[in-house]
Protein backbone atom coordinates (compact mmCIF):
# COMPACT_ATOMS: atom_id res chain seq x y z
CA UNK A 1 0.00 0.00 0.00
CA UNK A 2 2.58 2.50 0.70
CA UNK A 3 4.25 1.99 -2.39
CA UNK A 4 0.64 2.15 -4.56
CA UNK A 5 0.33 5.76 -2.37
CA UNK A 6 3.94 7.13 -3.30
CA UNK A 7 3.24 6.34 -7.35
CA UNK A 8 -0.31 8.35 -6.86
CA UNK A 9 1.47 10.93 -5.36
CA UNK A 10 3.75 11.14 -7.66
CA UNK A 11 0.91 10.81 -11.01
CA UNK A 12 -1.32 14.14 -8.88
CA UNK A 13 2.27 16.18 -8.37
CA UNK A 14 2.73 15.91 -12.46
CA UNK A 15 -1.31 16.64 -12.70
CA UNK A 16 -0.25 19.74 -10.85
CA UNK A 17 2.27 20.72 -12.68
CA UNK A 18 0.97 20.55 -16.19
CA UNK A 19 -1.88 22.92 -14.59
CA UNK A 20 0.78 25.41 -13.49
CA UNK A 21 2.63 25.17 -16.87
CA UNK A 22 -1.28 25.48 -18.69
CA UNK A 23 -2.57 28.26 -16.50
CA UNK A 24 0.91 30.16 -17.10
CA UNK A 25 0.31 29.96 -20.60
CA UNK A 26 -3.34 31.21 -20.86
CA UNK A 27 -2.23 34.67 -18.08
CA UNK A 28 0.44 35.07 -21.21
CA UNK A 29 -2.34 35.34 -23.50
CA UNK A 30 -4.03 37.92 -22.39
CA UNK A 31 -0.34 39.76 -21.73
CA UNK A 32 -0.36 43.31 -22.94
CA UNK A 33 1.70 42.10 -26.05
CA UNK A 34 -0.58 39.48 -26.65
CA UNK A 35 -3.67 41.88 -26.54
CA UNK A 36 -2.33 44.15 -29.13
CA UNK A 37 -2.02 41.11 -31.88
CA UNK A 38 -5.86 40.70 -31.14
CA UNK A 39 -6.62 44.28 -31.62
CA UNK A 40 -8.73 45.62 -32.97
CA UNK A 41 -11.65 42.73 -32.08
CA UNK A 42 -14.60 45.53 -32.11
CA UNK A 43 -15.33 48.72 -33.61
CA UNK A 44 -13.17 52.13 -32.80
CA UNK A 45 -15.21 55.47 -31.78
CA UNK A 46 -13.25 58.25 -33.74
CA UNK A 47 -14.22 61.51 -32.41
CA UNK A 48 -13.94 64.03 -33.96
CA UNK A 49 -14.53 67.52 -32.11
CA UNK A 50 -16.24 69.64 -35.00
CA UNK A 51 -19.35 70.05 -36.22
CA UNK A 52 -19.98 67.96 -39.49
CA UNK A 53 -18.54 69.93 -43.08
CA UNK A 54 -15.44 71.20 -43.23
CA UNK A 55 -11.81 70.37 -43.84
CA UNK A 56 -11.51 69.43 -39.93
CA UNK A 57 -14.55 66.45 -40.87
CA UNK A 58 -13.34 65.56 -44.54
CA UNK A 59 -10.02 64.74 -43.49
CA UNK A 60 -11.06 62.70 -40.33
CA UNK A 61 -13.77 61.03 -42.17
CA UNK A 62 -11.43 60.17 -45.06
CA UNK A 63 -8.65 58.52 -42.20
CA UNK A 64 -11.82 56.75 -40.78
CA UNK A 65 -12.83 55.04 -44.00
CA UNK A 66 -9.24 54.29 -44.47
CA UNK A 67 -8.53 53.24 -41.31
CA UNK A 68 -11.65 50.61 -41.27
CA UNK A 69 -10.60 49.36 -44.58
CA UNK A 70 -6.56 48.67 -43.27
CA UNK A 71 -7.45 47.10 -39.38
CA UNK A 72 -10.64 44.81 -40.50
CA UNK A 73 -13.12 46.80 -38.25
CA UNK A 74 -15.60 49.59 -38.15
CA UNK A 75 -14.20 52.88 -37.22
CA UNK A 76 -17.55 55.41 -36.45
CA UNK A 77 -17.17 58.76 -36.92
CA UNK A 78 -18.45 60.58 -33.71
CA UNK A 79 -18.92 64.68 -34.78
CA UNK A 80 -18.65 66.23 -30.77
CA UNK A 81 -18.46 69.97 -31.79
CA UNK A 82 -18.94 72.62 -28.89
CA UNK A 83 -15.93 75.09 -27.12
CA UNK A 84 -13.69 75.26 -29.96
CA UNK A 85 -13.18 71.61 -29.76
CA UNK A 86 -12.68 71.16 -26.16
CA UNK A 87 -15.98 69.44 -25.41
CA UNK A 88 -14.97 66.23 -27.94
CA UNK A 89 -11.50 66.50 -26.70
CA UNK A 90 -12.78 66.07 -23.10
CA UNK A 91 -14.44 63.17 -24.09
CA UNK A 92 -11.78 61.64 -25.34
CA UNK A 93 -9.55 62.44 -22.47
CA UNK A 94 -11.57 60.68 -19.80
CA UNK A 95 -12.60 57.55 -21.58
CA UNK A 96 -10.47 54.28 -21.43
CA UNK A 97 -7.07 53.60 -22.53
CA UNK A 98 -7.95 50.72 -24.78
CA UNK A 99 -7.35 51.91 -28.13
CA UNK A 100 -11.00 51.86 -29.05
CA UNK A 101 -11.73 55.80 -28.25
CA UNK A 102 -9.73 58.29 -30.53
CA UNK A 103 -9.42 61.78 -30.73
CA UNK A 104 -9.40 63.50 -34.54
CA UNK A 105 -8.31 67.04 -33.75
CA UNK A 106 -6.54 69.56 -35.66
CA UNK A 107 -4.58 72.59 -34.43
CA UNK A 108 -6.74 73.85 -32.48
CA UNK A 109 -5.62 71.39 -29.72
CA UNK A 110 -2.39 73.42 -29.33
CA UNK A 111 -4.18 76.88 -29.63
CA UNK A 112 -6.57 76.19 -27.14
CA UNK A 113 -3.91 75.03 -24.48
CA UNK A 114 -2.01 78.23 -25.14
CA UNK A 115 -4.76 80.70 -25.00
CA UNK A 116 -7.48 79.10 -22.48
CA UNK A 117 -6.55 79.68 -18.55
CA UNK A 118 -8.24 76.29 -17.54
CA UNK A 119 -9.32 73.32 -19.73
CA UNK A 120 -11.39 70.08 -18.29
CA UNK A 121 -8.26 68.29 -19.55
CA UNK A 122 -4.33 68.21 -19.41
CA UNK A 123 -3.16 68.22 -23.01
CA UNK A 124 -0.13 67.07 -22.25
CA UNK A 125 -1.14 64.10 -19.35
CA UNK A 126 -4.28 63.03 -20.25
CA UNK A 127 -3.63 62.33 -24.02
CA UNK A 128 -1.76 60.30 -26.02
CA UNK A 129 -0.33 61.39 -29.15
CA UNK A 130 -0.82 58.06 -31.46
CA UNK A 131 0.29 59.60 -34.74
CA UNK A 132 0.87 63.01 -37.25
CA UNK A 133 -1.96 63.05 -40.35
CA UNK A 134 -0.93 66.19 -42.26
CA UNK A 135 -0.61 69.70 -42.76
CA UNK A 136 -1.98 72.22 -44.93
CA UNK A 137 -1.32 76.06 -45.27
CA UNK A 138 -3.27 79.10 -44.69
CA UNK A 139 -3.84 81.73 -47.10
CA UNK A 140 -3.02 85.77 -46.79
CA UNK A 141 -5.69 87.00 -48.51
CA UNK A 142 -6.93 90.75 -48.82
CA UNK A 143 -10.29 92.22 -50.81
CA UNK A 144 -10.16 93.52 -54.46
CA UNK A 145 -10.93 97.21 -53.31
CA UNK A 146 -7.59 97.27 -51.00
CA UNK A 147 -4.48 98.89 -52.94
CA UNK A 148 -1.84 96.45 -51.74
CA UNK A 149 -1.90 93.51 -54.29
CA UNK A 150 1.32 91.66 -53.76
CA UNK A 151 2.74 90.74 -49.69
CA UNK A 152 5.74 93.06 -50.07
CA UNK A 153 3.05 95.56 -50.52
CA UNK A 154 0.94 94.72 -48.02
CA UNK A 155 4.13 95.26 -45.80
CA UNK A 156 5.38 98.23 -46.65
CA UNK A 157 1.12 99.53 -46.82
CA UNK A 158 0.94 98.20 -43.08
CA UNK A 159 4.61 99.80 -42.54
CA UNK A 160 3.12 103.47 -43.51
CA UNK A 161 -0.30 103.29 -41.98
CA UNK A 162 0.26 101.42 -38.31
CA UNK A 163 -2.99 99.47 -37.16
CA UNK A 164 -4.96 100.72 -40.21
CA UNK A 165 -5.20 97.63 -41.91
CA UNK A 166 -7.99 95.56 -40.44
CA UNK A 167 -7.88 91.42 -40.45
CA UNK A 168 -11.01 89.35 -39.96
CA UNK A 169 -10.71 86.42 -37.87
CA UNK A 170 -12.61 83.20 -36.97
CA UNK A 171 -12.94 84.40 -33.20
CA UNK A 172 -10.22 85.30 -30.21
CA UNK A 173 -7.39 82.83 -29.35
CA UNK A 174 -7.79 80.91 -33.09
CA UNK A 175 -5.37 80.02 -35.40
CA UNK A 176 -6.38 83.12 -37.99
CA UNK A 177 -5.79 85.67 -35.03
CA UNK A 178 -2.68 84.24 -33.57
CA UNK A 179 -1.17 83.09 -37.04
CA UNK A 180 -1.73 87.01 -38.24
CA UNK A 181 -0.03 88.20 -34.92
CA UNK A 182 2.88 86.11 -35.27
CA UNK A 183 3.28 87.01 -38.69
CA UNK A 184 3.01 90.98 -38.00
CA UNK A 185 5.60 89.92 -35.31
CA UNK A 186 7.79 88.59 -37.50
CA UNK A 187 7.54 91.22 -39.97
CA UNK A 188 7.62 94.09 -37.39
CA UNK A 189 4.19 95.86 -38.51
CA UNK A 190 0.71 96.24 -37.07
CA UNK A 191 -2.51 95.10 -37.55
CA UNK A 192 -5.93 95.20 -36.08
CA UNK A 193 -7.68 92.24 -35.36
CA UNK A 194 -12.02 92.41 -35.78
CA UNK A 195 -13.01 88.46 -34.18
CA UNK A 196 -16.07 86.88 -35.90
CA UNK A 197 -18.15 83.77 -35.43
CA UNK A 198 -16.17 82.12 -38.50
CA UNK A 199 -14.52 82.96 -41.16
CA UNK A 200 -17.10 82.78 -43.46
CA UNK A 201 -18.60 85.79 -42.01
CA UNK A 202 -14.93 87.45 -42.14
CA UNK A 203 -14.25 87.19 -45.83
CA UNK A 204 -17.80 87.85 -46.32
CA UNK A 205 -17.34 91.72 -44.41
CA UNK A 206 -13.68 91.47 -46.33
CA UNK A 207 -15.16 91.06 -49.72
CA UNK A 208 -17.47 93.99 -48.88
CA UNK A 209 -14.13 96.32 -48.11
CA UNK A 210 -15.41 96.16 -44.43
CA UNK A 211 -12.22 94.68 -43.00
CA UNK A 212 -8.75 94.54 -45.36
CA UNK A 213 -7.22 91.25 -44.45
CA UNK A 214 -7.64 87.75 -43.34
CA UNK A 215 -5.61 84.50 -42.69
CA UNK A 216 -8.14 81.33 -43.88
CA UNK A 217 -7.25 78.37 -44.49
CA UNK A 218 -6.28 78.14 -48.07
CA UNK A 219 -8.61 74.96 -49.34
CA UNK A 220 -12.02 77.21 -48.30
CA UNK A 221 -10.49 80.03 -50.34
CA UNK A 222 -9.25 78.62 -53.44
CA UNK A 223 -12.03 79.40 -55.50
CA UNK A 224 -12.79 82.82 -54.34
CA UNK A 225 -8.96 83.45 -55.04
CA UNK A 226 -9.66 81.97 -58.96
CA UNK A 227 -13.12 83.96 -59.23
CA UNK A 228 -11.43 87.26 -58.57
CA UNK A 229 -13.62 87.82 -55.07
CA UNK A 230 -10.63 88.11 -53.09
CA UNK A 231 -6.99 88.89 -54.03
CA UNK A 232 -4.82 85.91 -53.07
CA UNK A 233 -1.00 87.15 -51.61
CA UNK A 234 0.71 84.33 -50.18
CA UNK A 235 0.26 81.02 -48.18
CA UNK A 236 2.16 80.19 -45.09
CA UNK A 237 3.65 76.85 -45.61
CA UNK A 238 7.66 76.35 -46.31
CA UNK A 239 6.70 75.51 -49.75
CA UNK A 240 4.35 76.63 -52.20
CA UNK A 241 0.88 74.71 -52.44
CA UNK A 242 -0.24 72.36 -55.86
CA UNK A 243 -3.53 73.81 -54.78
CA UNK A 244 -2.33 77.28 -55.72
CA UNK A 245 1.05 77.03 -57.16
CA UNK A 246 1.02 80.34 -58.59
CA UNK A 247 0.90 81.97 -55.25
CA UNK A 248 4.38 82.77 -53.47
CA UNK A 249 5.28 81.57 -49.98
CA UNK A 250 5.33 84.38 -47.29
CA UNK A 251 9.12 83.49 -46.23
CA UNK A 252 9.37 84.17 -50.53
CA UNK A 253 7.73 87.31 -50.72
CA UNK A 254 8.87 89.55 -47.65
CA UNK A 255 8.99 87.11 -44.38
CA UNK A 256 12.29 85.17 -44.28
CA UNK A 257 11.84 81.98 -42.33
CA UNK A 258 8.09 82.45 -41.94
CA UNK A 259 5.99 79.26 -42.00
CA UNK A 260 2.63 78.00 -40.61
CA UNK A 261 0.22 75.64 -41.64
CA UNK A 262 -2.89 73.96 -39.87
CA UNK A 263 -2.40 70.04 -38.54
CA UNK A 264 -3.99 67.26 -37.91
CA UNK A 265 -3.76 64.17 -35.79
CA UNK A 266 -4.74 61.15 -34.01
CA UNK A 267 -4.60 61.04 -30.20
CA UNK A 268 -6.06 58.36 -27.49
CA UNK A 269 -6.61 58.71 -24.00
CA UNK A 270 -3.28 58.58 -21.73
CA UNK A 271 -1.66 55.18 -20.68
CA UNK A 272 -2.39 53.76 -23.29
CA UNK A 273 -0.32 50.13 -23.77
CA UNK A 274 2.41 50.12 -25.59
CA UNK A 275 2.17 47.49 -28.39
CA UNK A 276 -1.42 49.38 -28.89
CA UNK A 277 -0.40 52.60 -29.35
CA UNK A 278 2.60 50.89 -32.13
CA UNK A 279 0.12 49.28 -33.75
CA UNK A 280 -2.23 51.81 -34.47
CA UNK A 281 0.57 54.74 -35.54
CA UNK A 282 1.85 51.91 -37.63
CA UNK A 283 -1.84 51.40 -39.84
CA UNK A 284 -2.29 54.92 -39.66
CA UNK A 285 0.75 55.68 -40.92
CA UNK A 286 0.01 53.38 -43.77
CA UNK A 287 -3.11 54.55 -44.64
CA UNK A 288 -2.48 58.50 -44.86
CA UNK A 289 0.39 57.11 -47.39
CA UNK A 290 -1.89 55.33 -49.77
CA UNK A 291 -3.18 56.40 -52.45
CA UNK A 292 -7.21 56.42 -52.14
CA UNK A 293 -6.19 58.78 -49.09
CA UNK A 294 -3.82 60.76 -50.81
CA UNK A 295 -6.14 61.74 -53.51
CA UNK A 296 -8.45 63.44 -51.00
CA UNK A 297 -5.73 65.21 -49.28
CA UNK A 298 -4.57 66.37 -52.69
CA UNK A 299 -8.48 68.52 -52.45
CA UNK A 300 -8.02 69.61 -49.23
CA UNK A 301 -4.47 70.91 -50.17
CA UNK A 302 -2.74 68.46 -47.27
CA UNK A 303 0.49 66.86 -47.33
CA UNK A 304 0.85 63.93 -45.70
CA UNK A 305 3.69 63.96 -42.69
CA UNK A 306 4.10 60.15 -41.28
CA UNK A 307 5.97 60.15 -38.00
CA UNK A 308 6.20 58.44 -34.86
CA UNK A 309 3.82 58.98 -31.00
CA UNK A 310 7.35 60.54 -29.56
CA UNK A 311 8.06 63.07 -32.09
CA UNK A 312 4.28 64.07 -32.58
CA UNK A 313 4.45 64.59 -28.96
CA UNK A 314 7.62 66.94 -29.28
CA UNK A 315 5.66 68.33 -32.21
CA UNK A 316 2.56 69.04 -29.97
CA UNK A 317 4.82 70.70 -27.29
CA UNK A 318 6.71 73.25 -29.15
CA UNK A 319 3.72 74.41 -30.91
CA UNK A 320 1.72 75.04 -27.37
CA UNK A 321 5.08 77.14 -26.66
CA UNK A 322 4.84 78.75 -29.87
CA UNK A 323 1.45 80.01 -29.52
CA UNK A 324 2.20 81.17 -25.88
CA UNK A 325 4.99 83.11 -26.77
CA UNK A 326 2.79 85.03 -29.57
CA UNK A 327 -0.48 85.62 -26.73
CA UNK A 328 2.36 87.07 -24.19
CA UNK A 329 4.20 88.65 -26.90
CA UNK A 330 0.80 90.46 -29.03
CA UNK A 331 -1.13 91.14 -25.43
CA UNK A 332 -3.65 88.77 -26.66
CA UNK A 333 -5.92 88.11 -23.69
CA UNK A 334 -6.15 84.75 -21.77
CA UNK A 335 -9.53 83.32 -21.99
Amino acid sequence: MRLTQIAADFVRGKRVRHFAVAFMILAGLSSPAMAADAFPSRSIRMVIPFAPGGSNDTVGRALAQALSKKLGQSVIVDNRGGGGSTLGTEIVAKAPPDGYTLLFVSSSFTTNAAIKRSLPYDPLKDLQPVAFVGASPLAVVVGTAFPPKTMPELLAYARAHPGAINYGSAGVGGINQLGTEMMAAAANVRFTHIPYKGMGPALTDMMGGRVQMALPGLPPVVQLIKSGQVRGLAVTSEKRSPLAPDLPTVAEAGIPGFSLEIWWGVFAPANLPEPILAALNKSINEVVASPALQQVFAGEGVEARPQSPAAFGDYVKAEIARWAKVIKDANIPME
